[in-house]
């Protein structure tokens, strides 16, 4: 038997940074873990067995470890092959999780980790060939440092991805792609790219901001930027994504309207990823390429408008639920297939969401409302379909979706889930006590959510509880009479009355489901201690408790614009400050949950933004107290402040400074209750 110790060397080439940086990772989880004992001597008088990496004729990106004359051998025939063996290291002898970071993983010292006698292993070939996330709407990222360093979060996204067998990334959206992209590099991960943004290039409207980003137009700066970008990534392993969108997340010809035939848009776009092609293969002639058959795109591709180079990558994408369908895009949402046909001879992958941010029912904060039993069923037809060399997934800012990114990294790299997974999920995060129960409530969590539609992934995250209620409230202070033309993706109606019925109907399922479910998160969270209760605090147990608070508030909005048609203008004002009041306790809830390194993690929670909810609903107060208060403002707070003798003595309007909505709906609120009270 031999020993891994704090003296343990580690002997390698040093001649390649992303395997000197796994190397320095490595030394720092044997810091942590190993701790000073008695002198244990090995063989020779030498402390600790030497760690020694080994070039050896061996597939890309596999390893191999051996025990072998006293010395630990790590052996691999490329960088990532090292990388990987690093961390396998690191995972089977310090029992270092890839989550270890977003898990607040606690560490158990010993004196030594254990070699067993003739220990060997190799490593298998991942069932995917390109595995990687994209960092999108990364906006608590984008603000958020640790030990005051804002690069310190995405080197830990960089390392969860590798611990995990990922060997791509898109490394954030617009700036933060460029920002980041170097750091990602080095650590030995492939740089790919946003399909909005064909080779990485700066985006036109940032670099010309005062000309139209329109190719007709100006061709030649186009160019420019497409070769600046191909230049700067040059050192770089890149899958170039070519394509061309427009200066925002969609088509081109929205701000162009020349192209108005798919038959112009798809010549366009053809001829632009042919030039882009060209570009990268006159530079590496090696070079891998892909391109997008996303959204629009998709439909241009199917009706055979786009004619792409014979060796691009196709990427097909699910609809931001998991479905591998086209995506909805406002009202539209043809819901096309988007998989390859069967034994196809050209490439194929996939861009799938873990999260999705889309203004209507995503879910970006908390976890994919449909369940890992559903990810799993997609994902293997996707196997099947022959989409095996490229899969891209967007992680969006993490922490809420370790859960599905391992579910999906277990997948990358067999091709199928064990039936324990969620479990031992459960059991390398929390440990193992109270592991069956904590996986139960992770398998419960999709089972919560809205069903808003007909098809089975038509469930709701928390955007429904937020963006929702806005397009609601804004429609009814715009104009009451009128539908509001932005649920009609949801609910077609006539009129706005219909619409609020509607989703105040699965408002009120949703509380008590939501209701249940946080009840019995909160159950299991008693039955933890110490850091495995936190952890079940700082995650599952608060996407319940947000999901919860948020589908109050929009209940409480819906009651309130009912109201607001009965001419119920008081009705109205209480029930919008019950909404402001909700959103701002979950919003604050969410806040409490951030403590030591996670302190300001969610102070850029700008999406779904939960504070923005209140505020909305503060402004429908607002408008109900200016239609049922209005122009004098003294009426409501008499009513609720004064006492019946002053109510009837009016010889001046008001004697004190007029109160806030928030103070008057306090008032209203002690006033409200108590009657409540009383009648029961």
């Amino acid at each position: 038997m031999e020993k891994i110790t704090l003296d343990s060397r580690i002997y390698f080439d040093q001649g390649n940074l992303a395997v000197c940086l796994a190397v320095e990772n490595l030394k720092r989880d044997m810091s942590r873990v190993l701790c000073p004992g008695e002198d244990q001597m090995m063989r020779g008088g030498v402390n600790g067995t030497p760690i020694r990496l080994v070039n050896a004729e061996l597939p890309p990106e596999m390893w191999e470890l051996e025990l072998k004359k006293g010395e630990f051998l790590l052996k691999a025939g490329s960088p990532l092959g090292f990388v990987y063996g690093i961390y396998e290291i690191s995972r089977s002898f310090l029992g270092i999780q890839p989550f270890w970071f977003w898990n607040d993983q606690a560490f158990e010292t010993k004196p030594f980790a254990e070699i067993p006698d003739g220990f060997y292993k190799r490593s298998e070939p991942f069932r995917v060939k390109l595995r990687g996330w994209f960092v999108n709407d990364e906006v608590l990222l984008h603000t958020w440092k640790v030990n005051r360093d804002p690069a310190e979060p995405w080197r830990m996204v960089f390392e969860a991805l590798l611990r995990l067998g990922g060997n791509m990334v898109i490394p954030g959206t617009d700036r933060n792609a460029h920002r980041y992209r170097k750091l990602a590099s080095d650590m030995g991960l492939a740089i790919t790219h946003h399909h909005a943004e064909p080779l990485g290039a700066e985006m036109f409207a940032r670099a010309y901001p005062a000309l139209n980003a329109s190719f007709a137009e100006h061709s030649d700066k186009f160019y420019t930027l497409w070769e600046k970008a191909v230049k700067e990534q040059k050192d770089m392993n890149v899958v170039w994504n070519l394509g061309f969108r427009g200066q925002g997340d969609c088509p081109f010809w929205e701000s162009d309207p020349r192209y108005d035939t798919d038959e112009a848009r798809g010549e366009l776009m053809s001829r632009l990823i042919r030039i882009q092609y060209e570009m990268v293969k006159k530079e590496n002639p090696q070079a891998l390429c892909c391109t997008n058959l996303y959204g629009e795109t998709m439909e241009l591709y199917k009706k055979g408008y786009l004619q792409l180079p014979e060796d691009v990558i196709h990427i097909w994408a699910d609809n931001g639920f998991g479905k591998m369908v086209s995506r909805r895009q406002g009202n539209h949402n043809p819901r096309i297939l988007a998989l390859p046909e069967k034994n196809s001879e050209k490439k194929h992958g996939i861009y799938y969401h873990a999260s999705f941010y889309d203004l209507q029912a995503a879910a970006q904060l908390t976890m994919l409302p449909n369940s890992p039993e559903f990810v799993e069923k997609e994902l293997k037809q996707v196997l099947e379909q022959g989409a095996d060399d490229y899969w891209l997934i967007n992680c969006s800012n993490v922490k809420p979706h370790v859960f599905i990114l391992d579910e999906i990294a277990q997948l990358w790299k067999t091709g199928t889930l064990s039936e324990d997974w969620a479990k031992g999920y459960a059991a390398r995060y929390f440990g193992e006590k109270g592991a069956a129960e904590i996986a139960a409530r992770y398998l419960e969590f999709s089972g919560c959510a809205v069903k808003y539609g007909p098809n089975e992934d038509d469930r709701a995250g928390e955007q429904f509880a937020n963006h929702v209620p806005r397009i609601l409230m804004t429609q009814f202070i715009q104009d009451k009479n009128s539908c509001a033309q932005a649920f009609l993706w949801a609910f077609r109606a006539d009129t706005l009355k219909e619409q609020v019925r509607w989703y105040e109907a699965l408002c009120r399922q949703a509380v008590r489901s939501y209701g249940r479910y946080l009840e019995a998160c909160k159950k299991t969270a008693l039955g933890l201690s110490g850091r495995a209760r936190r952890l079940f605090e700082d995650s599952l147990l608060l996407q319940a408790d947000i999901l919860h608070g948020c589908y109050e508030g929009a209940l409480e909005i819906c009651k309130s614009l009912l109201c607001g048609f009965g001419g119920d203008n008081l009705g109205g004002f209480y029930y919008a400050g019950k909404a402001a009041e909700s959103y701002r306790n979950t919003d604050g809830r969410m806040r409490a949950r951030e403590h030591g390194k996670w302190h300001g993690f969610y102070e850029n929670e700008c999406q779904a933004d939960i504070k923005q909810s209140s505020w909305v609903a503060q402004t429908l107060m607002g408008y109900f107290r200016v239609l049922g208060d209005g122009p004098h403002f003294y009426q409501w707070q008499r009513e609720f402040s004064d006492t019946e003798e002053n109510k009837r003595v009016v010889l001046i309007l008001n004697m004190e400074n007029h109160l806030t909505h928030e103070e008057l709906y306090e008032r209203m609120k002690e006033r409200w209750e108590e009657n409540e009270t009383d009648g029961k």
